[in-house]
C-alpha cells in the first residue's frame, strides 16, 4: 500500500523501513508530533490509546483485507471522510464498513 500511496501524491513515512525497533508508545508520538496518520493493521494501538489515555494522532486500523482492498478504501476514506482523519480519530476499516470514533473532549 505504500508505494501506491506515495504513486499518488501521499506523503508517506514507513516506520517498518526507518524505525523497525520503535515501540508502538513511540509511533504515536512520532506521528503525533510529525502531524501524521498512522496506519495499520494492528489493533494494540487502540488498546494502548485507550488504556494509557494517551495523546494521539488520527489512527487508520484496516481488518483483514488484502492489499488493494485496503488501497482502495483509503482512497474512499481521503475522497469521502477526510474531514474525520483529525488528530484524536480512530478509524477502523473492514470490508464492509468505516466506524469512525471521533475524540470525545
Amino acid at each position: 500500500m505504500r508505494e501506491t500511496l506515495i504513486a499518488l501524491g501521499h506523503d508517506v513515512f514507513s516506520a517498518a523501513e526507518h524505525t523497525p525497533t520503535a515501540s508502538d508508545a513511540e509511533l504515536l508520538g512520532q506521528a503525533l508530533a510529525q502531524d501524521r496518520i498512522l496506519v495499520t493493521e494492528d489493533k494494540d494501538f487502540g488498546d494502548l490509546v485507550f488504556a494509557q489515555r494517551l495523546a494521539h494522532p488520527c489512527i487508520i486500523r484496516f481488518t483483514e483485507m488484502a492489499v488493494a482492498d485496503k488501497v482502495a478504501a483509503m482512497q474512499e476514506l481521503i475522497d469521502h471522510h477526510a474531514d474525520a482523519m483529525q488528530a484524536g480519530n480512530i478509524i477502523v476499516v473492514s470490508r464492509n464498513r468505516v466506524r469512525i470514533r471521533r475524540q470525545t473532549r
